[in-house]
This record gives C-alpha cells, sequence and structure tokens, in this order.
C-alpha cells in the first residue's frame, strides 16, 4: 500500500469516527447504518443491547430501557461491580429454556429488585431490595421466562407486583 493510499484510509476513519450520532433516552449512542437505518443501541458500560420494556399494572404503564443480557457469559456477568444505574433503566436475563430461576448478589455493588417472569409474560414474584455481595439465592415461584432486574425499592416505589404483564 502506498504511503499516500494509507493516509487516506486513515482519514476517511478518522472522519466515519467523528460523525454525528442519534442518542436514546438514556443517552446511549445509538449508530446509523449507511442506508440512515437505526441499528440496535448499545449501553456505554457493558456493550449489552439496550431496548424498551414495559410493565403493566392497574392500567398504569411503565417504561425502562433495560440491557440484554442474552449469553451465558452476559447472564454470568449481570450487573456486577456496577456503581449506578438510572431510575427506569434495568437488565433482563431471557431464559433460553423456561424453567425455575434463582439469583444471587455476588459482586454486586447496589441493591436489586429481581423481578421473575413467568411464561404468560406476568410478574410471578419480586426478591425486593436484594443485599449487595449476598450469596443467598434468589428464587422465582414457578417457571420463569425472564428474570429483569431494577434499581432495589424501584418496583414498590412504583407499585409493581406479582401479576403486572411485562413486554419487552
Amino acid at each position: 500500500m502506498t504511503v499516500s493510499r494509507f493516509i487516506a484510509l486513515a482519514a476517511v476513519a478518522a472522519l466515519a469516527g467523528c460523525s454525528p450520532q442519534d442518542t436514546a433516552s438514556t443517552g446511549t449512542p445509538t449508530p446509523q447504518t449507511p442506508a440512515g437505518q437505526t441499528q440496535p443501541s448499545r449501553h456505554p458500560e457493558s456493550g449489552l443491547e439496550v431496548i424498551p420494556l414495559t410493565i403493566t399494572q392497574g392500567g398504569k404503564v411503565h417504561r425502562f430501557m433495560v440491557e440484554v443480557a442474552r449469553s451465558e457469559q452476559e447472564q454470568a456477568k449481570g450487573l456486577m461491580f456496577r456503581k449506578q444505574m438510572g431510575a427506569d433503566e434495568g437488565m433482563i436475563f431471557p431464559r433460553r429454556t423456561p424453567d425455575f430461576a434463582s439469583f444471587w448478589m455476588r459482586n454486586t455493588v447496589i441493591p436489586l429488585d429481581m423481578i421473575f417472569i413467568g411464561t404468560d409474560g406476568k410478574i410471578l414474584n419480586i426478591a425486593a431490595n436484594t443485599v449487595p455481595y449476598s450469596l443467598d439465592p434468589q428464587s422465582s415461584d414457578g417457571i420463569a421466562s425472564a428474570v429483569l432486574e431494577l434499581n432495589g425499592g424501584r418496583a414498590a416505589e412504583l407499585g409493581i407486583e406479582p401479576g403486572a404483564k411485562v413486554e419487552w
């Protein structure tokens, strides 16, 4: 490769890195594809995809932007070492095969509400304000298709209880 061609490619790469990005309500950059279609937004700390999630109960709809922990490795790490999370942020752990779920707080710095979601999309039970660093298991009261983690106390603050519908 000639020096002039290398310099030209480097300049193009530098300009691409400075291109404008849309920002979702969570402040997470949303890159644009060349055709102008929005790619999934990614969390700046975890790199996980961020998607909208709603919880509906008693006619009220609560909206969140949640990180999706899909792989075993992503689910094993979860929110470990995270020092803060926005009030309307969280992390969803979809279960490949619905089953009884059990989570702990190993290396998790902030208290969390663990919301266990049944196969019908409704909340089975909530392990509220789980204790940071605890190795005590928090388990679902039935077959769970997903687990949602929010800031500790957030579910009670919003009046979210078992039976509420969760959609993502």
